[in-house]
């Protein structure tokens, strides 16, 4: 039996340990791959899989069985890998603790093998880690590119969509990987990981499906902090992540570094009369700070929204932990883009402006999508993953015209709409047999839209009910829209069809 203890490096003996794999997505995928590379045995078990995928098991020497526990017993697995959308009651993982069997994520594999590919000095690459409910993407890309313009070889990987199992086995090799970690993948980590510097961006009521509980979600959060060697940086707006960070287990010299778009103190990032300035990473911090960028350069690059000022502060507080000067950081935030569906403008017509957020898929993202807009026709539903929607609506019915419900969950929307803001006009559109719901969507929120009113999608609520992801869900709006508007409709259209129930003191079901 191998000594997993033992298996901290690439050049360690993995050769003809039986592995399990759960899952053949792209992260499960990545993990066969290595392994196999390793000289490992692997099964992957998984419910289906693409051909394409199955096929290139063989090729690599791995083998495929549909998930079962007789198939994972035969096999007899020294360790099991679990792709991340791996619930922990799943039976397979059940059948593995029960016996004792050890259950890494893929996080935890690619940090053991990290040394694959080396720096100049001999050293792996550092990690920078982020997290949070929401701002993940954008902070991990915008650190990326902050990173890259300080002359360092950087690449952002993880939950982004490049796994790190491929990104530790680039040939070219990196000097720092911004790993941008999902709750689930946080729950798999088992405190191995030492990052550079590391933040939880946000927390709010999210994944409790997956988790079982609030605690449990944020406990799987706080896991980010965890032997950080450098900086933990922390949202001073949000009280949770301040205390996740004094909880936290931390090498010795790691500082705790506070973000928020008011004017910093000492050992804080923040912004002075227009412009974001660092009193973290200085030796006179209490008397004097470092000019980042303006907020005029944020408004360039489409990041001015509140929640985005967020995320650049929290960007730049970890590139200057990885000594990134101030002038690349504000070169990177001039060139930088925010990536489509969130936030983004499709189109503005006759006074009224038309907004894709699809990826506010759950309530804080949806709040802070509500919060840049003073009169908005909103769009939401869908899976609402056992969060009540009730504080959300509550909190922004003075400013919403209308509301536009969808999605498998309307009847929970319409319930809370009716205890909390009874007298905003709802709208309900169901899944016709043809077409798609998002024409419907788009002629009912034409229908009530008025000049100066923006028409936001954020759903506050997953999308596969309907769609095959959020960024389905946001280009068919998009695709409605311009369409809608191609045709010469507008926001005063007021052909629509019959959409279904539509009056804002319904009793609650």
């Amino acid at each position: 039996m191998t000594d997993l203890d033992d298996l901290t490096s690439w050049n360690a003996d993995w050769r003809d340990m039986r592995v399990a794999v759960l899952g053949l997505g792209v992260t499960g995928f990545a993990a066969a791959d290595t392994l196999a590379e390793l000289g490992a045995e692997v099964l992957v078990l998984a419910d289906s899989a693409e051909d394409e995928r199955r096929r290139l098991l063989e090729v690599i020497g791995a083998r495929f069985a549909e998930t079962s526990e007789d198939a994972l017993a035969a096999f007899d697995p020294e360790l099991v890998i679990a792709s991340p959308g791996y619930h922990p009651d799943h039976p397979l993982l059940l059948w593995a603790a029960g016996r004792g069997i050890a259950v890494w994520g893929d996080i935890e594999l690619a940090w053991r093998l990290r040394d694959k590919v080396l720096r100049a000095d001999g050293t792996a690459a550092d990690w920078i880690l982020i997290t949070g409910t929401n701002g993940k993407t954008t902070t991990t890309q915008l650190t990326a590119t902050m990173l890259v313009a300080g002359g360092l070889r950087a690449a952002p990987c993880g939950n982004i969509g490049v796994p790190v199992l491929d990104a530790i086995r680039d040939p070219g090799g990196f000097d720092v990987l911004v790993v941008e970690l999902s709750s689930y993948q946080l729950h798999w980590m088992h405190g191995l990981v030492s990052p550079l510097a590391a933040t939880c961006l946000n927390l709010a009521d999210d994944h409790f499906d997956w988790h079982g509980s609030a605690q449990a979600y944020r406990d799987a959060k706080a896991r980010v902090y965890e032997n950080t060697r450098v900086a933990c940086v922390y949202n001073l707006a949000d009280e949770a992540t301040r205390t996740m960070v004094e909880e936290a287990e931390v090498l010795e010299g790691a500082r705790a570094i506070g973000f928020g778009a008011t004017i910093p103190g000492p050992s804080d990032v923040g912004i002075v009369e227009g412009i974001l300035v660092d009193r973290a990473f200085l030796d006179d911090r209490h008397h004097a700070a470092l000019e980042l960028a303006t907020m005029d350069d944020l408004r360039e690059s489409g990041l001015d929204a509140p929640h985005s000022i967020q995320n650049v502060l929290a960007a730049s507080a970890l590139a200057r932990a990885a000594d990134v000067p101030p002038t690349a950081i504000r070169d990177a935030i001039r060139a930088f883009r925010v990536d489509s569906h969130r936030t983004e403008r499709v189109a503005e017509s006759r006074g009224v402006i038309w907004v894709d957020d699809s990826k506010a898929t759950n309530a804080h993202a949806a709040h802070a999508a509500l919060s840049a807009f003073d009169s908005v026709v909103w769009i939401a539903g869908g899976q609402l993953k056992d969060v009540d929607p009730a504080p959300l609506i509550a909190r922004h019915a003075a400013r919403l015209r209308a509301a536009i419900l969808i999605g498998s969950e309307r009847e929970v929307l319409r319930a809370a709409f009716a205890r909390h803001a009874p007298g905003v006009l709802l709208i309900e559109v169901e899944e016709p047999e043809t077409g798609g719901v998002m024409p419907a969507v788009v002629r009912a929120a034409a229908s009530v839209a008025q000049p100066g009113d923006v028409v936001l999608l954020a759903p506050s609520a997953a999308s596969f009910d309907q769609f095959t992801g959020y960024a389905d869900r946001g280009q068919r709006f998009a695709d409605a829209v311009r369409e809608h508007l191609e045709r010469g409709g507008a926001a005063d259209d007021t052909d629509s069809p019959d959409l279904g129930p539509a009056d804002p003191a319904a009793p609650a079901p």
